[in-house]
């Protein structure tokens, strides 16, 4: 999807704070924060500028439609709230019981989680792509459990 003719530029900018700002049609400033629609399933679609009131300031139908700069600030926010380290191993696991204290390897470093249940772990389309909650509020991705190796595998067979 590319940038129609006749859009305007969006009127985002940062604050002396690092907060983004957007100016509303009336002139006013609004700091306002970037809020996915679909984030798992259709990440570019329907973005929401929520002001600090939790009301939504902006809709944005799809990214492409924003221009260059706007898109770079509004990356740049989303990189930061949607910090989802994806499992490269998992390295051990305490037990099979619930909680379960996980020992992994992410592309972000060494990670421990504890899994509080097993409904934790969300299945995202199909049975290779998973999405785990950890109990402090972190996501873990792994995109294809299939390229785990085999006793990272095993270990996780026995939470599905």
């Amino acid at each position: 999807m590319n940038l129609p003719v006749n859009t305007p530029p969006l009127p985002l900018s940062r604050n002396t704070f690092g907060r983004l700002v957007l100016q509303l049609d009336d002139g006013r400033h609004a700091v306002v924060t970037p809020v996915r629609a679909f984030p798992l399933t259709a990440p570019l679609e329907g973005l929401s500028l929520v002001g600090e009131n939790g009301k939504e300031q902006h809709w944005i139908a799809h990214l492409d439609q924003v221009d260059a700069a706007a898109r770079a600030l509004l990356d740049e926010d989303l990189a930061v709230r949607e910090f989802v380290p994806q499992i490269l191993r998992i390295v051990s696991v305490s037990s099979y019981a619930m909680p379960s204290l996980w020992e992994l390897e992410t592309d972000r470093g060494t990670a421990r989680m504890t899994l509080k249940a097993e409904e934790d772990i969300r299945k995202l389309d199909g049975r290779r792509n998973l999405l785990i909650a950890a109990a402090d509020g972190v996501n873990y991705k792994i995109p294809d459990t299939t390229r785990l190796d085999k006793p990272s595998r095993k270990m996780l067979e026995r939470f599905l």
